[in-house]
């Protein structure tokens, strides 16, 4: 799979690359990924953490849906949380999916400000 994003350390944010179309296979804009993978291409694509890059690596395929049901068109989410016998229920979230990269490309712009 090849998704193009920002990548803030190990941590890449995807994102929509303006110049080419959707792929047929897309993950929700703004999901975040746990980057994998071999430490010099992290540490390459690290350096470029003001540039949107393209990935393209393996993911399980569950990781590339959010849980729970999608409300208002999918901006909101629900999911059931597991009641606890020790005191209020606590939920730690769903895991971070994640992505091992096996290439990786420079796009010709620059990632949006936070």
């Amino acid at each position: 799979m090849s998704i193009a994003g920002c990548a803030r350390g190990r941590v890449f944010t995807v994102g929509r690359d303006p110049s080419h179309e959707s792929r047929g296979f897309e993950l929700a804009e703004g999901m975040k990924l746990r980057l994998e993978g071999q430490k010099k291409l992290l540490e390459e694509i690290k350096a470029r953490e003001s540039s949107m890059v393209e990935l393209t690596g393996l993911m399980k395929q569950s990781d590339t849906t959010q849980p729970g049901v999608g409300l208002a068109g999918g901006k909101i989410r629900v999911t059931p949380v597991m009641p606890s016998s020790r005191g209020p229920a606590y939920d730690p979230g769903p895991p971070t999916p994640v992505l091992d990269v096996e290439s990786w490309r420079l796009l010709n712009f620059s990632c949006p400000k936070r």
